[in-house]
């Protein structure tokens, strides 16, 4: 006899069963519907690169976290760790065929080869929105609002979005002298909420060689009370206003006249680590779970499609970690489980009847109530306990003599309530207005 496989799958990866999976794509479609409300299409992207794709601009870090190989004709590939470098590769290959400014949404799976762990996998889902095509205010702003707006649509409400500039913190670095040593300060002070002030301060002495600049770096990425505290602080410490600050003004000022101010905070600790961020970064916190890390990030990389074209093509974009909001919500318990998407279940009381069973399942449909019928005549309380599993909420019976006069039994199977031999039309009104 031929030896079984054990069923298994890779640390970090997943498989998903339906309840899983209706929970994640009914909110891939309430965020779609929020991009196309913002004027966004899709894209799609292959799943793997040439190497030299994904990694010309990116550091040690993500290089150690790339799924990268030979294939099978010997090329050097690799698995896309994000959205935003396929993005970039595709603008320049496409340049000609689209329209600029072009707002594109993509929703995908990537790889990352990182140590598992709560809310964090090898192979996860992002929804990625970009504007490129347009330096300004409000493409950035837009993309601040599209953030908002999209969690609002899942009902993630109670979020704080912390934003910066790295322009500024550039500028800051410039006027010390810190350049060189910019990618090395900025991986740093990204790492500010994993491994705290301390530690950061710690290593910032051991890069910079000084404890006056550590204490001056610190000072900087400290918030003030208030947004405008806040940027003249960093105003301040960077040399003056400038194109930068006065930017982030703009972007406030939309922000008020728009009625989500609340939502932001500026927070010159926000730094990104990738090296493709130019200009404004954010990222995305559940108040109630901040632990979990951010659950929606991006920003300005005015530079990334120059790396494949020699025009530069300014763009800006946020990506949400699906999975891990995902995780969040589960923590807190504000998923909504579904075990299917049906409405109706149609019992199966009488083989001979099985046609007109059909012919009634395709009059609800018709009229925008999901149902199926059950395919044998087993007994009624079979059926009744696999509709329970399901959480299929309504049954309906139909017997012989029910087809003659043109009526139904619906009956609630989570009250109990029960509707005896009404005509098919008004189970079909009670149903559309449950």
């Amino acid at each position: 006899m031929e030896k079984l496989i054990q069923p298994r799958i890779l640390k970090g990866f997943r498989d998903f069963l339906p309840e899983a999976e209706i929970t994640r794509s009914s909110l891939i479609e309430k965020l779609t519907a929020t991009f196309r409300n913002y004027g966004y299409v899709p894209i799609d992207t292959p799943v793997m690169e040439y190497s030299e794709i994904l990694l010309r601009k990116s550091n040690g870090e993500t290089e150690k976290q790339v799924f990268r190989f030979q294939d099978n004709g010997g090329r050097d590939v690799a698995l896309r760790f994000d959205l935003t470098v396929p993005f970039a590769r595709f603008t320049a290959e496409h340049k000609d065929e689209l329209y600029f400014p072009f707002k594109r949404y993509h929703i995908a799976k990537v790889w990352r080869g990182e140590k598992p762990q709560a809310g964090r996998y090898r192979e996860f889902v992002q929804c990625d929105f970009d504007c490129v095509g347009s330096d300004s205010a409000a493409s950035d702003f837009e993309i601040l609002s599209l953030m908002k707006a999209a969690l609002s649509a899942i009902g993630v409400e109670d979020v704080t979005i912390h934003l910066s500039h790295r322009g500024i913190f550039n500028q800051f670095l410039e006027k010390r002298n810190l350049q060189e040593k910019s990618e090395d300060i900025l991986r740093i002070v990204d790492k500010l909420a994993k491994i705290g002030q301390e530690e950061v301060l710690s290593q910032l002495q051991e890069i910079t060689n000084s404890a006056e600049t550590a204490q001056d770096i610190i000072k900087y990425i400290t918030k003030k009370e208030s947004f405008e505290a806040t940027l003249n602080q960093m105003e301040c410490l960077a040399g003056g206003p400038s194109a930068h600050s006065q930017r982030l003004r703009e972007i406030r000022a939309m922000m008020e006249a728009t009625g989500i101010a609340n939502s932001f905070v500026l927070d010159p600790s926000i730094t990104r680590g990738l090296d493709y961020y130019t200009g404004v970064v954010y990222e995305t916190f559940l108040n109630q779970l901040p632990s979990i890390g951010s659950v929606c990030s991006g920003g300005r990389y005015d530079n990334l499609a120059g790396l494949y074209m020699k025009d530069k093509v300014p763009g800006v974009g946020s990506s949400i970690g699906l999975d891990r909001l995902i995780a969040g919500l589960e923590q807190l318990g504000k998923l909504e489980h579904k075990k299917s998407h049906l409405t109706v279940e149609i019992f199966c009381l009488d083989e001979k009847l099985s046609i007109a069973y059909q012919s009634v399942a395709n009059t609800l449909r018709s009229a925008g109530i999901s149902c199926e019928v059950f395919p044998d005549p087993k007994k009624i309380t079979a059926q009744y306990t696999m509709a329970e599993k399901k959480g299929i909420p309504f049954g309906m019976l139909i017997k012989e003599e029910d087809m003659e006069k043109g009526v139904v039994t619906l009956k609630n199977l989570q009250t109990r309530e029960q509707f005896d031999s009404i005509p098919l039309e008004e189970a079909i009104s009670i149903l559309q207005n449950k």
